[in-house]
């Protein structure tokens, strides 16, 4: 006799909001069901599995996702830097001549 027990979308569901929200909670749930959900038309006929598998791939690109703060700064120092070069290069001029 088979046991298997037949998976519970429904909780699954549940299961996967709950993570997103722990997660992500700068984003509401409706942000996550509709992002999730975006690739799909109609979604009344969705079923409870296809809905799980969207929020799994949603969750998992969420996941993926790196934040870009340390980029920016780097960025922003590069700029900087750039907006600056004529005293950067007079400073590496001095420091060869033997000015400090």
């Amino acid at each position: 006799m088979n046991m298997s027990k037949k998976p519970n979308y429904y909780n699954q569901t549940i299961h996967i909001l709950n993570e997103l929200h722990s997660s992500y909670p700068q984003y509401n749930i409706g942000r996550h069901i509709a992002t999730s959900l975006s690739d799909y038309g109609d979604i009344w006929g969705i079923t409870d599995k296809e809905f799980v598998y969207a929020l799994t791939k949603y969750k998992a690109q969420l996941d993926m996702d790196i934040p870009h703060t340390d980029v920016e700064s780097e960025i922003d120092d590069i700029i900087r830097q750039g907006l600056d070069l004529d005293n950067i290069l007079k400073e590496e001029e001095d420091e060869d001549n033997g000015y400090s």
